[in-house]
């Protein structure tokens, strides 16, 4: 099996100088990684059974196993959050026989490393060669051109692609190639996951090698903050490590995992998946009325460094989307809110923001709003309209009464009752209903009204619209 060099996989590790932050050096690590290599590229699986927290992708026959093992050459996509194992498994088909294996990053490569790959690859072939696997690390970061120049070595298996990303490839990869690959979805570890690999790194020579041992509070406070990312995991088990062993101590408590690790960093990327996956956790969390989950999305977000205007925008939409008349003083709550971000700035806003995620969540809902203008659009759009009624159009220029325009206009404040019977659609439209109140909140009194207000004004009678058909003032949108 030949391999090629790059700075992902160095070929010949260096020697040994000794332990990594502080923690006694335990033997080679995986893959022949330095014995000061950090905890997690130490404890990476050398063998896909040794792979924890994906089991949906190991079955017997699977994709997976099937490129590790040197079974069929089907390029794969490799999807999943951070410390999840996409390194891991690119590094275990890199062991596999009979195959040439270059590795790549799309934070420094670009169109001429990938063609320079693929005409090796060629050459290899057109001489008997092994076939080449190219693995691509942050895929998502190649631009169309980048990927575009993969489309034809993939298509005739010039090169096996393996590429990994934590963005969703119906984003971030380009639709030629994502319909080139196999996409495998790996997901974040478990919680009883990631414990089972903090236990083995405790015990294994290659990890602390019992140099230490873990309380259960301890662990599961490192569970608690890695959310799923076993790297993130290891990296805070080998830190709290080292700060027992400096004060001579060999076991790891809650008190000084705490003290080594100062706070967890939130899994939020503002111009990936996450963004938009929390963006919508929020958005469903006020809909559904938990309020609390809503806070928590909220806090995670500005956490996150995310734009506090974004925020701002969202609620003002979700106020007439999701309350709408139910509540109608949700939308000035919101417009405040965002008006509260630019006066007064973060992070005091963050108050004005969680005032109306909380007003917002604990507010009657009614989309009646967001579904009165959509049937209205849906009917401009498909051509239904019509002149605007005479009496209806502008009278205050010269010659317009001439034309009719403003003749036999009725002023509703001149009715006692403010409303009075006249035609305001356009002939087509007579007697179509786009807005249907619920019997939400507010929206139940302007529900009871509705009736007697279309009443009154179609008092007219039915009429008929241009093409023909009648309108009797019942029919809906």
């Amino acid at each position: 099996m030949l391999m090629e060099s790059d700075a992902l996989f160095p070929v010949t590790p260096p020697a040994s100088t000794g332990g990594a932050a502080g923690v006694p050096s335990r033997g080679p690590g995986a893959a022949g990684e330095r014995a000061d290599a950090p905890l997690p590229a130490r404890m990476r699986p050398t063998r896909l059974d040794d792979l924890v927290g994906q089991d949906h992708l190991l079955a017997p026959g699977a994709p997976l196993r099937q490129l590790v093992t040197g079974g069929a050459l089907l390029s794969v996509i490799l999807w999943g959050p951070p410390g999840c194992g996409k390194t891991t498994v690119a590094r275990l088909v890199a062991g596999a026989a009979d195959r040439r294996f270059v590795a790549l990053s799309a934070l420094n490569a670009g169109v001429r490393d990938v063609r320079a790959v693929i005409d090796e690859a060629r050459r290899q072939r057109g001489v008997g060669g092994p076939a080449t696997v190219l693995f691509i690390d942050e895929v998502h970061r190649f631009s169309k051109t980048q990927q575009d120049s993969l489309l034809a070595a993939v298509e005739d298996r010039t090169v096996t692609l393996l590429a990994a990303t934590t963005e969703n490839p119906h984003f971030a990869v380009i639709a030629p190639l994502l319909s080139r690959c196999v996409l495998l979805t790996l997901r974040p570890l478990t919680p009883d996951a990631v414990q089972t690999l903090l236990a083995r790194a405790l015990v294994d020579p290659r990890g602390l090698g019992g140099a230490v041992t873990l309380t259960d509070d301890a662990c599961a406070h490192l569970v608690r903050l890695c959310d799923g990312d076993v790297r993130k995991a290891l990296t805070a088990l080998e830190a709290a490590a080292a700060t027992a062993l400096a004060a001579g101590l060999d076991t790891v408590d809650l008190s000084t995992a705490e003290r080594a690790i100062d706070t967890a960093a939130v899994r939020y990327d503002r111009d990936g998946d996450a963004h938009y996956d929390i963006t919508s956790a929020l958005i469903k969390s006020m809909r559904g009325s938990d309020p609390d989950a809503a806070l928590h999305w909220l806090a995670r977000m500005l956490a996150a460094g995310e734009d506090a205007r974004f925020v701002a925008r969202r609620l003002v939409i979700f106020a007439s989307e999701d309350v709408g008349l139910a509540d109608p003083a949700a939308l000035g709550v919101a417009t405040a809110a965002a008006a509260a971000v630019d006066r007064v700035g973060l992070p005091e806003a963050q108050l004005n923001l969680a005032h109306a995620v909380i007003h917002l969540a604990t507010a009657p809902k009614s989309n009646a709003v967001t579904a009165a203008l959509a049937a209205a659009l849906a009917d401009v759009r498909a051509g239904r309209g019509g002149a605007v009624p005479p009496h209806l159009r502008d009278g205050h220029y010269g010659g317009a009464r001439g034309l009719g325009h403003g003749v036999g206009y009725r002023y509703p404040h001149d009715d006692s009752r403010g409303i009075v019977a006249q035609q305001y659609a356009p002939d087509p439209l007579v007697g179509v209903d786009y807005y249907q109140p619920t019997r939400h909140g507010a929206e139940e009194a302007v529900a009871a009204r509705m009736p007697a207000l279309r009443r009154i004004v179609r008092a007219g009678g039915s009429r008929r619209g241009a093409d023909g058909a009648p309108t009797d003032g019942k029919r809906t949108t």
